[in-house]
């Protein structure tokens, strides 16, 4: 996973020569399938000594070769201390990869192997189409992958059971135009990759014995209904149909499908199908298990996405609203206080005491009341900082705000 070389430097006084490790760190991802608005968290290891390492990290952006391009990600020019990265609001398949460095003269390492997390559900700018439109496939089966979107060219790829690149189409398949034709195929994650994009991930399980489960390639919406099936090799019928989620049998009057009339996330999980060859028949068949995947309809996606800045930006208005209110009460009480006085002042010398008491007490108002106006100026006032006072563009502010306060976490 790394190479090692020797450095030489020499100056006037002596000459160093030391040998030199590079480290390839290792990225992880959890979880790997998501659902939209998940929260995903990357994590970079790196091989001992483990001490002393910023980290850096980048969106993989296809270019329609076997490479990436490296992409920081937001505020991450200065690397974070701590080893995980979180990722809000996932929506779609995506690539990472991680980077460590250290010392002065900084030394970096190379960096990890792209690490994808995957996601069934569709995008609109690059989607992947599977014909048949299942997740199972026989082995003597053809397989169509049709890509579609905002791309005039398009490549399929195949990720192996670590979840990294293993190959793309033109190793077991023929690509047309935008569709891989393939009777080679062999169990993995496929989707298609644009200049730009990835498209929906597709979990495709090739299966060389007699049965298969006959299951949606998307994820299901939930409170839409889905059809579970159990498909023969051959056209003959299956008898005593059984459907297993988890390995736990489903009671279920119909035999040959499984109707799930209106979807949950509890139906979520790993089903499989068993049934005879003949009624009476002692040989049972047993298809793999392929997984369930529901998803929320997208406005409650959209909305769970932007959940949590609504309520902060909800609680900011409240206390500005409160902060207003105290500057109005106390201000009111000057002001009343300051009428009072003024009366005072027009009646006889021997409420002087008084006079100089009340005096002293509106001071102590007037000093309470300068002190708010400052710090409602100061609430109010970082919302438009005043230009020409620091010379530092605003987006890098930003940046730095958000490493400090998040330490290792993004938007999305």
């Amino acid at each position: 996973d790394g190479s090692s070389y020797k450095c030489r430097f020499k100056d006037k006084e002596s000459e160093i020569e030391y040998l030199k490790y590079v480290p390839r760190p290792v990225l992880t991802v959890s979880p790997s399938w998501t659902s939209p608005g998940d929260s995903v968290t990357l994590t970079c290891s790196v091989g001992p000594p483990s001490a002393g390492w910023r980290f850096f990290w980048y969106k993989a952006v296809p270019d329609l070769s076997r490479y990436y391009t490296p992409e920081l990600l937001a505020g991450g020019t200065t690397g974070t201390e701590q080893d995980s990265y979180i990722l809000h609001g996932q929506t779609h398949t995506a690539g990472y990869a991680c980077r460590a460095g250290r010392g002065d003269p900084g030394f970096n390492t190379s960096y990890s192997r792209v690490k994808f997390v995957w996601s069934g559900g569709v995008n609109p700018a690059a989607s992947l189409t599977v014909t048949p439109h299942r997740l199972q496939h026989f082995s003597t089966e053809s397989l169509s992958l049709i890509c579609e979107g905002n791309s005039a060219e398009w490549i399929v790829k195949k990720a192996d059971e670590d979840g990294y690149v293993s190959s793309s189409c033109s190793y077991w398949g023929e690509m047309t135009g935008s569709t891989c034709n393939t009777t080679t195929a062999s169990s993995g994650v496929y989707w298609c990759e644009s200049e730009t994009q990835f498209s929906n991930a597709a979990n495709i399980t090739i299966h060389s014995g007699d049965v298969i489960l006959v299951s949606s390639v998307h994820p299901v919406t939930e409170g839409h209904s889905v059809t579970l099936g159990c498909k023969f090799k051959t056209e003959n019928l299956l008898y005593n149909v059984d459907f297993y989620k988890n390995n736990t049998l489903i009671p279920n009057p119909v035999r040959g499908e499984l109707l799930i009339s209106a979807v949950t996330k509890s139906d979520e999980g790993f089903y499989k199908c068993r049934g005879r060859k003949s009624p009476q028949g002692l040989e049972t068949l047993t298809s793999a298990e392929s997984w369930l995947s529901v998803k929320y309809p997208e406005e409650a996606a959209s909305s769970s996405v932007f959940l949590v800045p609504l309520v902060v930006g909800l609680v900011s208005g409240v206390l500005l609203i409160i902060l207003l209110l105290l500057f109005l009460r106390r201000y009111r009480k000057s002001e009343a206080s300051s009428l009072s006085r003024s009366q005072r002042t027009n009646q006889s010398p021997a409420t002087d005491h008084m006079i100089n008491q009340g005096e002293t007490q509106d001071g102590h108002y007037a000093s309470l009341l300068h002190g708010d106006s400052c710090l409602y100026e100061a609430i109010g006032g970082s919302e438009e900082p005043e230009h020409g006072t620091n010379d530092e563009p605003e987006e890098s502010v930003y940046e730095n705000v958000r490493m400090e306060t998040a330490a290792g976490t993004s938007d999305g």
